[in-house]
């Protein structure tokens, strides 16, 4: 699960104002593009993403004696993107980040900071092939690629079983699907005393917390739309306000607390429910009986219909890379059908790779928890690649626990406000 924290924008904030100083620290590009030689690679501190990456780094260094790679962990730092943002500044960063967000893309390109990958023969289009029509939703807006899609985590419905069957509920067929049924479940799981909560999301106002509640309902209920598209903000719209006034009947009524939990609330028994990706199905093995749906709908669309919030990370190259032709060389050897199915086996996260159930279902047959992610993995929305993405993610926020969490302003209401203030973010870009 992502942990950032606000002091992250006041960072990437002021580290886009030194792109023009760390553009002149760059080394060339053209001889850069041309160059093979030793570089560094930036892992997640993942205990199991760090165990694969060191050993894909292994092999390739046994293959490339020339040219080595060097694995470290990310800089410590508040969030892994101020950590990568102050690298910039400092012309220090890695060549490659695998564990880049795409909703700090946008900023790190703005502080000349990221190598696009158009740039190299075939570069668009090994993304292309490798990810299929889940690729467009990485472009930037001048068309070119700055980060590979990489792995996701795409968001679904958790529950315990055992708090079901308690609460009367059949916990092998739940009423998830449509947001009545939702609401009904919800209110017996609570009125029953089974749990002191329906579900439990952070009701706190980190831009990155609506990626939990809000916009895996909303890329649901609107069939696949993203928070901004062609410029314009979506989510002031008939779909946006069913996902916000069915997120606000749950703080409403109580079935979704106010405040937040200091812990894991599905893990201690506090909430019946979460919004989570498939890295909860080794977090939750020991802990409870559970079982997953996809997030609910107004209509109850089949689930082969359903699209979610990603959840994802890319890999980045970045613009102080001397040896760029070699990083590139290990992009696609990280990202090949081999290292994805190893990765896949070693974590359990989806690799953003077309037909992925089919090409790896040797893996599923044996792991069938993860199945279901796999088939939602198909279809996913991801933050929207444009400038001010977080500034946007930021102020929607706002008007959602203002109005959603809190009841001090009506959902319609805040969406039309926070709709305004996007529009005037996206004319300051």
């Amino acid at each position: 699960m992502l942990r950032r924290t606000a002091s992250a924008l006041t960072v990437i904030a002021l580290a886009a104002g030194t792109a023009t100083a760390c553009a002149r620290s760059a080394p060339d590009p053209a001889d850069a593009a041309r160059s093979r030689g030793p570089i560094t690679v930036w892992l997640s501190n993942n205990a199991q993403e760090l165990q694969w990456g060191e050993r894909m780094v292994a092999d390739w260094n046994k293959a490339h004696p020339d040219q080595r790679v060097r694995a470290q962990n990310i800089p410590a730092g508040k969030t892994s993107e101020e950590a990568i943002s102050a690298s910039i500044i400092a012309g220090t960063s890695a060549c490659l980040v695998f564990n880049t967000s795409p909703a700090s893309v946008p900023q790190f390109q703005k502080q000349a900071g990221l190598v696009p990958l158009n740039d190299f023969p075939g570069g668009a289009k090994y993304i292309e092939s490798r990810s299929g029509s889940l690729a467009g939703q990485y472009r930037s807006e001048d068309g070119k690629y700055y980060q590979l899609p990489w792995k996701s985590n795409p968001v679904m419905i958790l529950y315990n079983k055992k708090l079901f069957a308690k609460a009367g509920l059949d916990p092998e067929h739940p009423k998830l699907a449509t947001y009545a049924q939702f609401l009904a479940t919800s209110r017996t799981l609570v009125r029953s005393g089974a749990t002191d909560a329906a579900i439990w999301p952070a009701p706190s106002s980190e831009f990155f917390q609506s990626w939990f509640d809000f916009y895996p309902a909303f890329a649901a209920e609107s069939g696949g739309s993203s928070l901004v598209e062609k410029g314009e903000p979506r989510f002031d719209s008939p779909a946006g306000r069913k996902v916000a006034d069915f997120w606000n009947t749950l703080y409403r009524e109580k079935l979704a607390p106010q405040e937040l939990y200091p812990g894991d609330a599905l893990a201690d028994g506090k909430a019946a429910m979460a919004t989570v990706g498939p890295w909860a199905v080794a977090a939750y093995k020991d802990k409870i009986d559970w079982g997953v749906v996809p997030v609910p709908t107004s209509d109850g669309r089949p689930a082969s219909e359903i699209h979610t919030f990603s959840d994802q990370k890319s890999i980045g190259m970045f613009s102080a890379c001397k040896n760029r032709a070699t990083a590139w060389d290990v992009m696609k050897f990280a990202t090949s059908e081999k290292e994805d199915g190893a990765f896949l086996d070693a974590t359990g996260q989806m690799p953003v790779r077309e037909h992925l159930a089919s090409l790896y279902s040797g893996y599923f047959a044996k792991n069938p928890a993860y199945k279901p992610f796999a088939d939602q993995a198909q279809r996913e929305v991801e933050v929207p690649n444009v400038a001010g993405s977080i500034d946007m993610w930021q102020a929607f926020r706002d008007a959602w626990t203002r109005s959603v969490v809190f009841g001090r302003q009506s959902p319609s209401s805040a969406l039309h406000d926070a709709a305004a203030k996007t529009r005037t973010i996206l004319g300051e870009y």
